[in-house]
């Protein structure tokens, strides 16, 4: 089986080359190294959920500069901690139940009891916002038990429960990182069963490029009987409208392939516009493929529906002005031109040694959380 670091370095060359292409896959895929990293990391019995947690933040960090564009990666990396300390935090909080119980049940007077149950929910209040929860656990625990049981006998049974609540900790963050790849394979079924409540008979829809999730939502609609047209612009340079035409067409949904340009000239013959995302930003805004911010223009200015569909692996809590944020890529000027087709202008000879012409081809649109109408995930 491959080390933790040689599948580190693996992946952060995929990202790094963008050859893991898409969010969905590479939500997935930072998912599965996370696990990995978690389930081979040696975890020290006094300080386990700090030491998966600097663990997956190293990782984390080195995904996230191979690739920066890919917010997916964060995204995910952001839920794995949360994960690690929520279940720091269940198992801290069922030992204090176990320690409650513990005290109640001793022959001592009421008073006396009621004394130590006040001083257990003032120490398990402390440890729940202390960074070293499982030591002052271990404090509190001998604080409070101390007259009933033998130093020595308590002390071997602390170490004990030591090595077991790290081996839980461990096997629940894994538990918990397998749902989290459940739910990462199973959005697109989760958002397409709402298709229905949303797209109506001989309703007239309009999409841009191609999205997985789209596809399937509208598939949906289309298997519950519904009966609507499509419009698919084309998404230039790439063309991936026209994939996505050929495959709703497979599929039953009567569709029309048009040209990005004439986007604003068809909206006023349409009813809804649904379009997928890359990522869904904190303030609402959302980045998606390149042309879609002149679609929610239209859509604005005929006041038609404009409807994102897009995973919670999608949601990113970080502002678009953020500066760890990098809101587009700029792909190759081979998708917009061939080599040598204007070779004449790009002479390096000519005056001040620059080319005459410039081929830029960004992969991504900003829409604004006012273009938006609603957003519909696998929530």
């Amino acid at each position: 089986m491959p080390g933790v670091e040689e599948l580190v370095n693996d992946f952060f060359a995929k990202l790094e080359n963008c050859k893991v292409e898409g969010s969905h896959a590479t939500a997935r895929s930072t998912a599965e190294l996370l696990r990995s990293v978690i389930s081979q990391q040696r975890v020290p019995s006094n300080i386990q959920a700090e030491a998966l947690i600097e663990a997956v933040k190293v990782v984390g960090e080195k995904l996230t500069a191979a690739n920066p564009v890919e917010l997916a990666v964060g995204n995910v990396v952001r839920r794995v901690l949360h994960i690690i300390r929520e279940e720091d935090l269940l198992l801290v909080t069922s030992d204090l139940g176990g320690l409650n119980l513990s005290v109640g049940s001793d022959d001592k007077d009421a008073a006396e009891v009621d004394n130590n149950h006040v001083a257990a929910a003032a120490a398990s209040r402390n440890l729940l916002h202390r960074p070293s929860l499982h030591t002052l656990l271990g404090n509190m625990h001998n604080s409070a038990c101390q007259n009933s049981f033998d130093g020595g006998y308590f002390e071997e049974k602390g170490k004990s429960n030591k090595n077991l609540r790290s081996r839980k900790l461990k096997h629940n963050v894994i538990e918990a990182v397998n749902e989290l790849i459940e739910e990462i394979d199973t959005c697109r079924e989760q958002i397409a069963e709402q298709a229905v409540e949303h797209i109506h008979q001989n309703a007239v829809i309009l999409t841009l490029g191609r999205s997985r999730t789209v596809l399937e939502f509208l598939t949906a609609a289309k298997q519950k009987k519904r009966s609507f047209r499509v419009f698919v612009a084309e998404g230039a340079p790439r063309y991936q409208g026209h994939v996505l035409a050929k495959e709703l067409v497979q599929r039953g949904v009567q569709s029309t392939l048009v040209t990005d340009s004439a986007v604003f000239a068809m909206i006023s013959q349409v009813n809804m516009v649904i379009v997928g995302a890359h990522a869904v930003m904190a303030n609402g805004g959302v980045i998606a493929p390149v042309g879609l911010r002149m679609a929610a223009l239209a859509a604005r200015n005929c006041a038609v529906p404009f409807v994102v569909v897009a995973g919670i692996h999608k949601l990113c809590p970080l502002y678009p002005h953020n500066p760890e944020i990098l809101l587009n890529d700029m792909r190759s000027p081979s998708e917009l031109v061939e080599f040598g087709e204007f070779s004449n202008g790009m002479d390096y000879g000519i005056g001040s040694g620059a080319p005459l012409i410039h081929v830029i081809n960004p992969a991504f649109d900003y829409v604004p959380p006012e273009l938006v109408s609603l957003f519909i995930t696998d929530m």
